[in-house]
């Protein structure tokens, strides 16, 4: 009800979901309004692109949960590397993104000038440079309908990322000069306290969170940055929390905590409406998506 009911709502989304090609439902989620930022993983930012550019050179491993390690060596030395049952081809996918992004870095860098990593992406994806390479239908592609709204996406932890990682090696070599061409995550903590001051004031804001760890605790976290720290005390709570996780609430799960945790933090309320959906996220997100864009 809440999410069909045409509130604003943050997309927390961790796990692999662009490799699951999430993109062919929240892709339209995102054109037809019904998200309003998002907060991702580095990995799951430059996997939706993967998929554009390289869906049909990507391997299927059916049986993937009867792999060897020498299966996977064999995997390796094809320059494959593993998401679950999908392998992404290196050369396809991560090197051909590689020439197009570092482009766009070094040109920054080379100005003076400072971006965070989606609107790198953005600025590739404007360029109409990896066009000759898509493979599935644009339309397809959550990060090319992010780009078509310029859709505000916060990127915690983009360090640990494949780009990140080639990033971080272009620092190293001296390509790029200076290590800060690319925003880092205090400044998109930063970006996102803007951000969510002024869309507040315009009515609730819903919290959907798919899987755990940092693309949901990062975000969700401003709410009491704001009236704890910053003593900004009519901030509003968030107006719903939503999850979909399989893990178990432990002190060593992948966030596990169960939503009524977060209200001793001050994110949530104990009038919140709040829901967790303990399930495969490949097959709920969809359905639920499915079930909005048809309310």
């Amino acid at each position: 009800t809440f999410l069909a009911g045409g509130g604003r709502m943050l997309l927390a989304m961790a796990g692999a979901m662009s490799t699951a090609e999430l993109g062919l439902s929240l892709a339209e989620m995102i054109r037809r309004g019904k998200i309003h930022a998002i907060s991702c993983t580095g990995a799951n930012l430059e996997e939706d692109i993967y998929n554009l550019v390289a869906h049909d050179h990507y391997v299927r491993i059916p049986n993937w949960r009867d792999l060897t390690p020498e299966d996977e060596h064999e995997l390796l030395s094809r320059h494959l590397n593993r998401v679950t049952d999908t392998c992404i081809p290196e050369e396809e996918a991560i090197r051909r993104i590689e020439d197009a992004i570092l482009d766009e870095w070094v040109r920054a860098d080379r100005m003076g000038e400072r971006y965070f990593p989606h609107e790198f992406l953005y600025r590739v994806l404007r360029s109409g440079r990896l066009e000759p390479y898509y493979q599935i239908d644009p339309r397809d592609s959550w990060m090319v309908a992010a780009c078509e709204k310029n859709l505000p996406i916060f990127v915690p932890g983009w360090e640990d990322s494949t780009s990140g990682n080639i990033y971080a090696s272009h620092c190293i070599s001296g390509t790029i000069e200076n290590v800060h061409t690319v925003r880092g995550g205090i400044e998109t903590m930063m970006a996102l306290a803007g951000w969510y001051s002024e869309e507040a004031q315009a009515g609730p804001l819903g919290f959907f969170q798919i899987g755990g760890g940092i693309a949901g605790d990062f975000p969700i976290c401003v709410v009491p940055m704001l009236r704890q720290d910053l003593q900004m005390h009519d901030t509003p709570l968030w107006g719903y929390f939503c999850q979909i996780s399989d893990s178990t609430t432990s002190y060593g799960s992948y966030s596990g905590a169960v939503p009524n945790e977060k209200i001793t933090w001050e994110k949530l309320d104990i009038t919140t409406p709040k829901f967790l959906i303990e399930s495969d996220a490949t097959i709920v997100a969809p359905l639920i998506f499915a079930y909005v864009l048809a309310s």
